[in-house]
Order: structure tokens, then sequence, then C-alpha cells
């Protein structure tokens, strides 16, 4: 029988808070609402830019091992509507997750329209800005789409760049590279908002019991 090798399965003893490890997550951590987003996105005419209000709950989760990887998350919710409607423009939920011994985040998505994808970058702990990567056909930070999409509106690269300006607010861009079938040119489909605090974060559960003990 084979064995597998015994420092995979060294798991390191975690600190229990991960709010005190996120490195440059930390900021991102509570609720979040910004009204004054900006999507440009494809349309039978061409380019149009659609206005959108955003809410974005990020809290933080117990350690994370791959035996002797060590990572602190931030698990998310974003919902997004039109102004003035109640009906769902954008669903997406996944993970924020930071690795203190290399310094490397990764960020996971999917949308509750066949895709999802994992992103990931680099930055120092203390950074308060920061770029992820996604790649088609990548098997490290790649993106998978159901026929339709990948038939229609294929999805090639997304990129996603943060920037903390301060302990209440902070802002994304981003920016989805898609082939649209029967359109010779990609087309750079860009989000970008500016959200502001209006809840705190919430220990994570493991956190919460030891300060309970």
């Amino acid at each position: 029988m084979s064995k597998f090798p015994a420092h995979l399965f060294a798991e390191p003893e975690p600190d229990v808070d991960t709010l005190a490890n996120l490195g440059p997550l930390a900021p991102m951590a509570g609720v979040w609402e910004g009204i004054k987003g900006r999507d440009v996105k494809p349309t039978e005419d061409g380019a149009e830019e659609q206005a959108y209000i955003e809410r974005m709950t990020i809290q933080p989760i117990d350690p994370q091992m791959n035996g002797p990887q060590l990572l602190y998350g931030l698990r998310y919710h974003t919902a997004i509507t039109k102004p003035g409607e109640v009906e769902m423009y954008h669903d997406q939920v996944g993970y924020w997750l930071w690795e203190p011994a290399t310094g490397r985040i990764l960020h996971t998505l999917t949308i509750p329209r066949g895709q999802a994808a994992l992103a990931k970058g680099e930055a120092a702990a203390d950074a308060t800005s920061f770029t992820l990567r996604a790649e088609r056909g990548s098997t490290e930070n790649g993106i998978i789409s159901g026929i339709f999409l990948e038939d229609n509106f294929r999805t090639d690269s997304f990129s996603i760049t943060v920037t903390v300006n301060g302990p209440d607010q902070w802002s994304y861009e981003q920016t989805t590279m898609l082939q649209i079938r029967g359109v010779e040119q990609p087309f750079e489909h860009t989000d970008r908002n500016t959200l502001h605090r209006v809840g705190p974060a919430v220990p994570n559960p493991l956190a919460r019991e030891n300060a309970e003990a």
C-alpha cells in the first residue's frame, strides 16, 4: 500500500482570530453598500453603461488548512440591483483568502448563471491596493463556464483591483474580457464601485468561542 509524505499532513497551529491575520484583506471585513456602481456591458447595439446599487456582506471564517498550508479568509455575498428596482441584477458568492507565508491572495467567485472562477495575486500584508487575475484554461487561476456561456459569451480573462481608501471605505475596478459569438473583437466588460461601511465585521466562530471561554 502506498503512503503519502508525512509532511503533507503536518497541520500548523493557527491563531483562532481570523480578523487579526487577514493581511491586506482585513479592511474589507464587514457589511458594505455602494450606490454609484458603473457597469459597461455588451448589448445588441454595442457597449452600454448601467448604474447599479450594491450591498456586500464579507465576514471572516475559521482558519483553513491544506496540510501544512494555512489560509485565513472571508466569505462574501454581493447583491446588486438597478436604481429604483428590486429585481436582482447580479448575485455573487465566494471567498477572499490570504496566505501569510507567501503573500498570496486568492479570490473565488461563483454566479448563478453557470460560471465560477479562481483569481490570484500577491501583496504585502500592509498593502492598500492589490490586483488579482484569472485566465480561461489555467489550472491554477482559471475560469469555468457552462456550455451556453462558453459557446456564446466566452470569458477569456478576469481581473480585479481593490483599493482601500480608509477604515470605512474601499473600491474595486474589474475587467472581464468576453468573446461574443459573431463579434470579431473581444469585448471589455468593466465594473467599478466604491463601498462604504454600514455594518461591522463579526469575529469568526472559533474566535467567538475562544473569547467566551
